[in-house]
C-alpha cells in the first residue's frame, strides 16, 4: 500500500464526529417516559478516535465512548 492511499483512508476528527450521535434524554411532559434524542458531536468535542473498518469509536474530552457506523 503506498503512502498516497493511506493517506486516503485515514480518518479525521471531524469526519469522526460525524459518524458518531450522542444520546441524550429529555424529560418527557407529565409523568411519561423520558424521550431519547441523538444530538451530534462538535469535532472539537473528539478527544481521540479509532477507525476499525466497520465501526468508529469516539472518546469524548468529558469521557464518554461513542460507537458510529464507519464511512
Amino acid at each position: 500500500m503506498s503512502e498516497s492511499e493511506t493517506q486516503e483512508n485515514q480518518l479525521t476528527a471531524a469526519e469522526a464526529a460525524k459518524c458518531v450521535q450522542r444520546i441524550v434524554f429529555e424529560p418527557a411532559e407529565g409523568k411519561g417516559k423520558p424521550k431519547e434524542k441523538r444530538v451530534p458531536v462538535a469535532a472539537e468535542e473528539v478527544l481521540s478516535f479509532k477507525d476499525y473498518g466497520t465501526h468508529v469509536v469516539v472518546v469524548t474530552r468529558d469521557g464518554q465512548k461513542l460507537v458510529g457506523n464507519g464511512k
